[in-house]
């Protein structure tokens, strides 16, 4: 099959000009209004576009051909859209490839030098559509979901490769909303214990006169209401995974049970005599602060220690720079029906996910999105479809100090990163000199390096 070629401009002339020269090579297709070449983009599977800056009804400007380039690049953003303008508009051009265009062409057109650029525009779209089809295998097989190109990220995933080789307890640490069960399966998943279960506990949502019971189980006649023998999560995690999700909200009288357990290998039912064997690997999450749990004496030493053989923090969604543009495209994705095009990410969007604090998380951004794609009235997803307009949703909740703080951190962590860490040339980026930039980082809690 031919690539398919869409071509918009108002100038029937140039129209079949271009049919002529490209036929042979491209399935071509001819339109000359801003909506006309939305609708085709919408409707096929183009590669490739050349698109005329000045359509109707203002074809004296390009206020009409820029937005018909922020609708394809929606609608489509693997196609390679080639602008084409007058000799004199070289500064509109470029402002077009700023906005996502491919290449420009400025008239009358050489149709040779075209064929060279549409050649190169549909390798490069060819590679990215083989990139993002990796990618997304990738990422529907990698873990469980869990989407991150940032650093912190990647060291996670290469936790949880190592980690999951082995059989040794794994504690993880993280906020609420970071993955941590998500990380668990993972690393289930990736372990020889793969194909037993997975069985997963949460210790706040059951009662605690209940929870020693469902974790160990119980004889038939133990206690009132016990008509039947009941095995407990653990007892049904032979062979598998046993997921312990807020530990540190385990009752004190459990955590030495739960530790016996770790000891022996063994439980024992509730009104029963028998030791039963119980071979198990056992992963435990919390986001409470184990270390000022055990100085407060809330959190057994010991428990700590066979359970934190191996400890993965995962890294909130604020620390982990650029992955919230990433984490938002891969939820649209997902919440899209397959025989639809997912909706795209505004550049204005982007920049508010990444500058948001997201207390929620991971689990926020989720929840952010699914009401985007109710209320979004186009194809672009702006700040205010995910509640982040007007610049201020991003301190809600902080005081006018703490506000100011965070700006300040995130500028000075920018310029850092901008340049590799080097204080002389941050510094100036800044504004501000050496000694007053170091100053600035202890007072922020900004590691030097």
């Amino acid at each position: 099959m031919k690539p398919e070629l869409l071509v918009v401009d108002d100038d029937e002339e140039i129209r079949t000009q271009m049919k002529w020269a490209l036929a042979d090579t491209y399935d071509v297709q001819l339109v000359g209004t801003r909506e006309e070449g939305s609708q085709a983009m919408a409707d096929g599977n183009t590669d490739l576009v050349l698109l005329d800056l000045g359509l109707p009804p203002h074809p004296n400007d390009t206020r009409e051909g820029l937005l018909a380039l922020e609708e394809m690049t929606a609608a489509n953003s693997l196609a390679k859209v080639i602008v084409i303008t007058g000799q004199s508009d070289r500064k509109n051009a470029l402002d077009a490839v700023g906005r996502g265009a491919y290449d420009f062409m400025t008239k009358p057109i050489d149709t040779e030098e075209l064929k060279v650029i549409l050649r190169r525009a549909l390798h490069v779209s060819q590679l990215e559509r083989e990139h993002s089809a990796l990618q997304r295998q990738l990422s529907a097989e990698g873990f469980e979901g869990m989407l991150g190109n940032s650093p912190r990220m990647q060291e996670v995933f290469a936790a949880i490769r190592k980690v999951a080789t082995t059989d040794v307890p794994v504690l993880i640490l993280g906020e609420s909303g970071t993955g941590k069960e998500m990380a668990a399966l993972a690393i289930h998943n990736r372990s020889h214990r793969k194909d037993g279960p997975f069985v997963a506990i949460n210790c706040t949502a059951i009662p605690e006169s209940l929870l020693e019971s469902e974790l160990f189980g119980h004889e038939k006649g133990a206690f009132t209401g016990a008509h039947v023998q009941r095995k407990g999560r653990i007892e049904m995690a032979t062979g598998g995974t046993l997921f312990l999700d807020e530990i540190g909200e385990l009752p004190g009288t459990l955590q030495v049970k739960l530790l016996r357990f770790l000891q022996e290998q063994q439980i024992e039912r509730i009104g029963g005599r028998e030791q039963i064997p119980i071979d198990t690997r056992v992963i435990a999450a919390t986001n409470a602060n184990l270390a000022k749990a055990m100085r407060d004496n809330q959190f057994r030493e010991d428990l700590y220690f066979r359970l934190a053989v191996v400890t993965l923090t995962l890294p909130p969604l604020r620390e982990r720079n650029g992955d919230g543009a990433l984490l938002v495209k891969a939820f649209l994705r997902r919440f899209t029906p397959a025989d639809e095009t997912p909706k795209a990410l505004s550049q204005r969007a982007a920049r508010a996910v990444e500058a948001y604090h997201w207390p929620g998380n991971v689990r926020e951004l989720e929840n952010r999105v699914r009401r985007a794609l109710i209320m979004a009235e186009g194809r672009r997803i702006s700040p205010a479809d995910l509640e982040l307009g007007g610049g201020s949703t991003a301190f809600a909740g902080m005081t006018l100090k703490d506000a100011r703080e965070e700006t300040e951190r995130q500028l000075v962590e920018r310029a850092l990163k901008r340049h590799s860490g080097n204080i002389s040339a941050a510094a100036s980026d800044l504004g501000i000199s050496r000694p007053t930039l170091y100053e600035l980082m202890d007072k922020l809690g900004v590691p030097r390096a």
